[in-house]
């Protein structure tokens, strides 16, 4: 054979092959194996899981991974750290022009809990915020951030004001929801035919930061969706040049004053500005009597709210509401948030104020 047309033999038999080569890969899908092939995976705030593909046949393919449906990382790995408690879908795809390889996982985050141990404290152990309506105590001893602190691992007094003033607080372990059982106990100053109630909300600590940063549950009690009942109220307060009464106006186009004797300024001192909005929930004032000026009384409702019967209120996490008013369901709580529900002005005896004297976890009460 002339050496020039063995060249070209060669030459040619090579292309065949490398064309033929070519084929073959292009030919074959991807060949994946993972290295977590377990799903559903049950995982923890704030720790990482680290998810990683393996090529088993050395094809050229691209990767994708994805968390409920949003791209997270287009290489062979993803680190997952959930910030919060929830359900996390999380896919992953390999993908080349002769097919696709795909795998799913689904991660349940459970809430983190803080145990209770014979050192924990019944009662409320930390003020994390403190912000009271205008009422006659408010800047005096028992309506200030320091009288606050008063109810930090101890019973003590705090004045919430006029409507919307509220605290939050939290616990040194997660209270938890027991099984058709009262939870938590908060003690006020209600007396017979006098209440001043509370609404109150609780939080999980979701994210496990120890902070309350996560989501209000309102409790539902006894008055939810009667007359007067209103969620998603607010209310807007402005300071008044020197002191004294101070005007209110709410979403709904009302306004009206919070009486205060004197020159006495009961606007929150440490506001900045000159008026302020609180909202949440108002309550009907339908169980105030006021037709005996030197006699106005308020009675209790039912069930479910602060300051409002004698020897404190036993209250329950199952009552627990979404913003839609739909239940849901708490294995337990970390913080707890208590607001004045009602808007009266009693007259001689000033704005109707919830005052708080302690609040505790009933499974831990002595």
């Amino acid at each position: 054979m002339n050496i020039k047309y063995y060249l070209l033999f060669i030459l040619l038999s090579i292309s065949v092959l490398s064309a033929c080569t070519k084929d073959e890969d292009a030919e074959q899908a991807p060949v994946v194996k993972m290295k977590i092939e377990d799903s559903p995976i049950n995982g923890r705030v704030n720790e990482k899981i680290a998810f990683l593909a393996f090529n088993v046949n050395n094809k050229v393919y691209d990767e994708e991974w994805k968390l409920d449906g949003e791209v997270t990382s287009t290489g062979s790995s993803y680190d997952f750290t959930p910030l919060k408690a929830g359900i996390y879908n999380i896919e992953y795809t390999a993908t080349n022009s002769s097919g696709s390889f795909n795998y799913k996982y689904v991660v349940n985050v459970g809430i983190p809990t803080v145990p209770s141990n014979p050192g924990s404290n019944n009662y409320v152990t930390k003020v994390f915020e403190y912000l009271p309506a205008p009422g006659q105590f408010t800047n005096k001893s028992i309506g200030t951030p320091e009288g606050a602190k008063s109810l930090e691992g101890k019973e003590g007094i705090v004045s919430l004001g006029a409507w919307g003033g509220y605290i939050v607080l939290g616990f040194d372990h997660t209270v938890i929801n027991e099984n058709q059982k009262d939870d938590i106990v908060i003690y006020g100053n209600a007396q017979a035919n006098w209440a001043e109630p509370g609404v109150v909300w609780v939080m999980q600590d979701e994210n496990g930061n120890g902070k309350p940063d996560d989501t209000w549950y309102e409790l539902k009690g006894s008055e939810f969706g009667n007359e007067g009942y209103i969620r998603d109220y607010e209310v807007t307060y402005t300071k008044p040049a020197t002191g004294g009464n101070v005007s209110w106006k709410d979403n709904k186009g009302k306004t009206g004053v919070v009486t205060i004797a004197g020159t006495s300024q009961a606007f929150p001192s440490w506001i900045t500005g000159n008026e302020y909005t609180l909202k949440g929930t108002l309550l009907p004032s339908s169980h105030i009597n006021p037709q005996t000026p030197t006699y106005i009384t308020s009675t209790p409702f039912e069930f479910g709210y602060a300051d409002n019967k004698v020897g404190g209120d036993n209250i329950d996490i199952a009552n627990a509401i979404d913003k839609d008013g739909k239940v849901v369901h708490l294995a337990g709580i970390d913080f707890i948030k208590i607001q004045t529900g009602i808007q009266a002005d009693l007259g001689w005896l000033g704005e109707l104020s919830t005052e708080i004297i302690g609040v505790a976890d009933l499974n831990l009460a002595k």
